[in-house]
């Protein structure tokens, strides 16, 4: 994990001065606002996004419904709420490098909008997320950013993710709903100018149009890129998707790769032919001392968008920059001041971005640069953290700087109070503006040649506040399998606030827990039957939240957390005694749950992938979902692990995806190829009939027989990324649809090889595993067992 210090000397290394104030001017150029709509972080289009916001100059936004948490995680092991809240730190350092602002519909965690997995339809989507509440979100949201343009990023039709079609949906209804005066809201009415959709299909790795793209009416040209930086739109995108980690984003884009953007305009309020995304719309300053109403202040306009056409003009003389931006921005606060009441709708909400920018390029072609940060990045209620704040004046007369802060603290001293009862962090913030960033942040206001300009700036280690009653469990959810011997479950209990609460877990009757040094022993009853038990903690008798503390070195930190409490799933399955060895890559916790499961599992180290002889110590060996692409050395291993197989091994290998460097040739035993695009290979309906194909094959038999009741309770879908093709040795155990589908039998896949074996699987059982479903265990346990002979 790199250090502070070095997180920001890249990022400083990114952003010289020079580079930041070109991009600093760009905005001026433009009073057109451009909001793109998506379903996930990670659905903006970012290219074409990059090109309008540098080379036109357009005030840019974005409309997500949902924090993504059924996504996959290509970095670490968080899921769910804990996902949501990691990719909502990545869409906003995504947001922050194009100056996009983000608008979230899902508001917290419970939200019925949310990511609850694939979907192929738009209307069953809507129906899930509550079609009154999402274009209410929606509507609230247009009414407040007020665009000229919305565009979605992919179309409603067959074959393209059911979330994407239901976005799609909601953004063309709001253009009528956002104007309607009868629609319910806390914001007036807005009538966005113009509606377009991409004229290009959305067809990849995971979707697959089933109808063509609507034709273009016109192209957005990408031409050969930034001049200054000289890189591409599509490299500058790259840039911005990189932050999405967690999804694997960020691709090498050759120099001189570039490309356009056919759009199909769907609806339009302006008069006149669209001949370019502009036609009929107010573009620059100036251009708004035309519109009707503002004759007023039309020379104030005019003279505002003079000075700014001067500052652009004069880039890279710093000091002419600051000159010509200070007139400017007179001119804008005289017109902004005496605007006429029946302009005000049209224009006084680009005047007050017009001075934001207009402060941001003053400050940067000044040479004033703030910097700040705490010494502590996690702070529970009551606890404090020193502030460290560097000032460099630059060439400005004079600079103030305070810190801003939320209810519930205050800086005395160069020190950062927080009372006990202050809010916690929220995860799930409702939008972001890279802008005007949260609280804690740095007010600073520059004085020169007589006028005072304002901005904000955030913390370069913006600190996280923890709730007030909290409390780390480990671990949080339990398996206790009735075969074993095992009765009583260990519980450790660390890092609660406050300190000196008395803590205590509520258990069923005729159960017993324990205080121990480290947590709890809870003991179960000689006879219990097999289900799902929740054991809530309590602090002083009030409930507590666990917290998961989230840091990565491309975001900033957050936290994810819910109720404190202990899942204990009981069943009754059947263990092997075999010894297995989990090969993982960091994406899965399926080691965990193999150990939990009672079975005798261990990691396999490095050291034992380069070694026959060290594998020979294990019958069974099971590779994590994307191993084959994030455990270092597993490829250069492969020929090893088919020797062990045919030695009388077994290989079991869990869903990777075609590009997690599984060559359909070389890494199983056998060929065998993965289905893509995803959506054409997955049954999102985990509530899915599932069929048996060989009622007696071991897997479904040994030591488990796997009956209906193992299918039952699944979790977000049933699997994805099921094999398309395979060596004829390999045998279909199961087969399954989706509603109207014909069905796939790639879920489960067994062949016998030499004296042993390789099952490949494209359930999602470690997501099963995590959510307590008894079936998924029980498959497991079967999985591992040594053929026999």
């Amino acid at each position: 994990m790199p250090t502070l210090d070095q997180i920001r000397i890249v990022d400083d290394m990114a952003r010289p001065r020079v580079m930041e104030l070109w991009w600093a001017l760009r905005p001026l150029t433009s009073v057109v606002r451009f909001m793109n709509t998506g379903a996930h972080p990670d659905d903006e289009i970012t290219s074409m996004l990059a090109a309008l916001r540098i080379r036109e100059g357009f005030s840019l936004s974005i409309a997500c419904s949902t924090r993504g948490e059924c996504g996959q995680n290509d970095i670490g092991t968080e899921l769910a709420s804990d996902l949501g809240a990691l990719r909502t730190a990545e869409m906003e350092r995504a947001c922050e490098s194009l100056g996009m602002r983000i608008f979230w519909l899902s508001e917290t965690p419970d939200d019925s909008i949310i990511d609850f997995g694939f979907s192929k339809s738009g209307s069953e989507t809507l129906s899930r997320w509550g079609r009154d509440r999402t274009l209410s979100r929606l509507v609230e949201i247009v009414r407040k950013e007020r665009p000229d343009i919305v565009c979605p990023t992919f179309l409603d039709v067959p074959g393209q993710h059911g979330h994407h079609r239901a976005m799609t949906q909601a953004a063309l209804q709001v253009m009528t709903l956002a104007a309607d005066s009868g629609f319910p809201s806390n914001n007036p009415p807005w009538q966005p100018s113009k509606f377009y959709l991409p004229a290009w299909s959305g067809a990849g790795r995971a979707y697959d149009d089933d109808e063509p793209p609507p034709p273009a009416t016109l192209v957005f040209a990408g031409g050969s890129g930034d001049p200054v930086s000289g890189w591409s739109w599509e490299r500058i995108g790259q840039q911005s998707r990189a932050f999405h980690r967690s999804q694997g984003m960020g691709r090498w884009v050759p120099a001189g790769e570039n490309r356009d953007w056919p759009l199909h305009l769907v609806e339009s309020h302006v008069c006149g032919p669209d001949k370019s995304l502009t036609s009929g719309l107010p573009v620059t300053v100036a251009d708004l001392g035309n519109l009707a109403g503002a004759e007023p202040i039309a020379e104030e306009l005019h003279s505002a968008g003079a000075a700014i056409d001067a500052a652009v003009a004069a880039y890279p003389d710093f000091a002419a920059v600051a000159r010509s931006a200070i007139q400017s921005i007179g001119h804008i606060r005289n017109a902004r001041g005496s605007c006429p009441h029946e302009a005000k709708d049209r224009i006084l909400h680009r005047l007050d971005e017009k001075e934001v920018q207009l402060s941001h390029v003053i400050r940067v072609a000044l040479g004033v640069e703030v910097r700040g940060r705490t010494s502590r990045t996690w702070l529970h209620p009551g606890e404090s953290s020193k502030v460290e704040v560097e000032v460099c004046r630059g060439d400005a007369e004079c600079v103030d700087v305070n810190i801003d802060v939320p209810a519930g603290c205050r800086v005395e001293e160069d020190v950062l109070h927080l009372d006990r009862e202050i809010a916690a962090t929220d995860p799930y913030r409702s939008q972001y503006d890279p802008a005007a960033p949260a609280t804690p942040a740095l007010a600073v206001r520059i004085g020169d040649r007589g006028t005072d300009v304002s901005c904000r700036l955030p913390l370069d280690n913006a600190p996280v506040f923890l709730p007030a009653r909290c409390a780390t469990l480990d671990p949080e959810a339990v398996v206790l399998n009735l075969a074993g011997q095992r009765r009583d479950i260990e519980v450790a209990l660390s890092e609660w606030h406050p300190a000196a609460a008395s803590p205590d877990i509520e258990i069923p009757d005729g159960w017993s827990a324990n205080r121990t040094d480290r947590g709890f022993s809870i003991v179960l009853p000689d006879k219990i039957n097999c289900g799902l038990y929740t054991f809530p903690l309590r602090l002083d008798g009030k409930p507590a939240v666990s917290v998961r503390r989230i840091a990565h070195p491309h975001i900033a930190p957050t936290i994810g957390y819910r109720s404190a409490e202990v899942r204990l799933l009981v069943l009754d399955a059947r263990v092997p005694d075999v010894r297995v060895g989990y090969i993982g890559g960091g994406n899965d916790r399926v080691g965990y749950w193999l150990d939990a499961l009672g079975a005798d599992a261990s990691d396999v180290t490095d050291a034992e992938l380069k070694s026959d002889f060290s594998l020979e110590a294990y019958d069974t060996l099971v590779a994590g979902i994307f191993t084959m692409r994030f455990r270092h050395g597993l490829l250069e291993a492969i020929p090893r692990l088919h020797r062990w197989i045919k030695a009388g091994g077994t290989l079991v290998t869990l869903y990777h995806r075609p590009w997690d460097s599984w060559d359909p040739d070389t890494v199983p035993p056998k060929r065998l190829e993965i289905g893509q695009p995803s959506l054409r290979w997955r049954v999102t309906d985990p509530t899915a009939e599932v069929r048996h194909l060989e009622m007696n094959h071991p897997i479904l038999n040994t030591p488990n027989v796997i009956g209906p009741e193992d299918w039952d309770g699944w979790h977000k879908e049933r699997g994805l990324y099921f094999a398309k093709s395979w060596d004829r040795d390999y045998r279909p155990l199961v087969e399954m649809a989706d509603p109207g589908e014909e069905p796939h039998q790639g879920a489960i896949l067994s062949a016998d090889i030499g004296r042993g074996r390789h099952v490949h699987v494209s359930l999602i059982l470690h997501h099963q595993m995590e959510n307590l479903v008894p079936g998924a265990f029980r498959l497991m346990a079967n999985m591992i067992s040594r053929r026999e002979w």
